[in-house]
């Protein structure tokens, strides 16, 4: 499997904050089944002043040291980005790292405010040839009013990264009920680990594929977790990843709206 977001540098944000800690988390990642991580890191101007030249020296430094331990795990770069006017000239210039220096970003909307601008802001990164991969829809606040923006922006090729522990329940119904529903409706193209910490957000991906199976089938979870993720590390053009499915689990409105309403 591949783990496409994942804060496994050591004391460069609010993830691992040790090499101790970085270390145990690759362990747990090696033993779930995990060959290859992105170490994404948050780049949020004023907060987290990350840079690539600075993440692939970190990278580097730690693939070392995970060589050395016998740990079987490759590391490529990227960055969990916020939105931010110079964008693009990040990317272009460098200082914005994209995934395994693809043509896909990891891009992460405010977490309680739906953005101005933002669906212009998507097709503005890929108007200049990249394609954004948005961030943990499902754990947003603003969710419920702008679904149909997620869906809208999925079918014009925006990709979506639902969280594994959020399909899996880890981060309590509300989170599940919009993680199912991306998954069960064919809307998500990845999952992804987003881990933080090895018992509070750990690096699991194979409970997260077993539960996205049940919705979707075994086949489409395998390309969650392994051909769209390991495509994406390839620089794979998006026409040549398996397409999302036609929905294939078919509900009426009224009973998404009484899970969600049991969700809060």
């Amino acid at each position: 499997m591949f783990d496409l977001h994942c804060h496994l540098l050591p004391g460069i944000d609010d993830g691992a904050v040790d090499l101790e800690m970085s270390l145990t988390m690759a362990r747990m990642a090696v033993d779930d089944g995990i060959l290859v991580t992105a170490c994404t890191p948050h780049i949020y101007p004023g907060l987290y002043e990350n840079t690539g030249p600075a993440i692939r020296d970190a990278i580097v430094a730690l693939q070392a040291v995970l060589d050395q331990e016998g740990i079987a795990l490759r590391l490529v770069e990227g960055a969990d980005v916020h939105l931010d006017h110079h964008l693009v000239r990040g990317i272009q210039s460098g200082h914005i790292p994209t995934l395994a220096g693809s043509r896909y970003l990891l891009f992460e909307p405010p977490h309680h405010v739906a953005p101005p601008r933002f669906e212009e802001s998507l097709f503005e990164l890929m108007a200049a040839g990249y394609i954004p991969v948005i961030t943990h829809p499902e754990r947003l606040s603003w969710v419920e009013q702008h679904y149909s923006t997620f869906t809208r922006a999925a079918d014009r090729g925006v990709f979506i990264q639902i969280t594994a522990g959020a399909l899996t329940g880890r981060y309590g119904k509300r989170p599940k009920y919009w993680a199912d529903r991306f998954v069960g409706e064919g809307y998500a193209h990845i999952l992804a680990t987003d881990a933080h910490h090895p018992r509070r957000r750990p690096p699991f991906l194979a409970e997260a594929r077993e539960a996205a199976a049940r919705l979707v089938g075994a086949e489409e979870a395998e390309h969650l977790v392994s051909t769209r993720p390991g495509g994406i590390i390839q620089n794979a053009a998006p026409g040549t990843l398996p397409p999302l499915p036609a929905a294939t689990v078919r509900t009426s409105p009224g009973f998404w709206s009484r899970l969600l309403g049991s969700a809060r």
